[in-house]
């Protein structure tokens, strides 16, 4: 099923912390382990994708930094900080908060 885009708007940021609060990643990764988490319900793009992650390392919510990937290729990996884990517990709270109340709306009367 196609998502609407405006639905996923919203939720970019907390994806993208969700999947870095388990392990490090470079870009491509990411891409694919939010895609794998959802059974392709979210297909990101690159282009998507790196301005979030340059607008979340300015903030602090992230860091990154160049590696080695297991093929040898040079990335730019990325990690979760202090302050990044604290917006992921407050943005959860929040994304319960919201599709709970969601639910409710749509569900009433079924």
């Amino acid at each position: 099923m196609r998502i609407n885009k405006e639905l996923t708007k919203g939720s970019t940021a907390l994806l993208i912390l969700s999947v870095l609060s388990k392990q490090e990643m470079y870009g491509y990764q990411m891409i694919g382990e939010i895609n794998r988490r959802s059974e392709n319900v979210f297909s990101m793009k690159e282009g998507t994708l790196y301005p979030i992650l340059h607008a979340m390392v300015a903030e602090g919510l992230l860091e990154s930094y160049d590696a080695q990937s297991e093929t040898g290729r040079e990335r730019k990996y990325y990690r979760i900080t202090a302050a990044g884990n604290l917006q992921l517990n407050a943005r959860r709270e929040e994304w319960q908060v919201f599709t709970g109340a969601v639910n409710r709306v749509i569900s009433e009367g079924m």
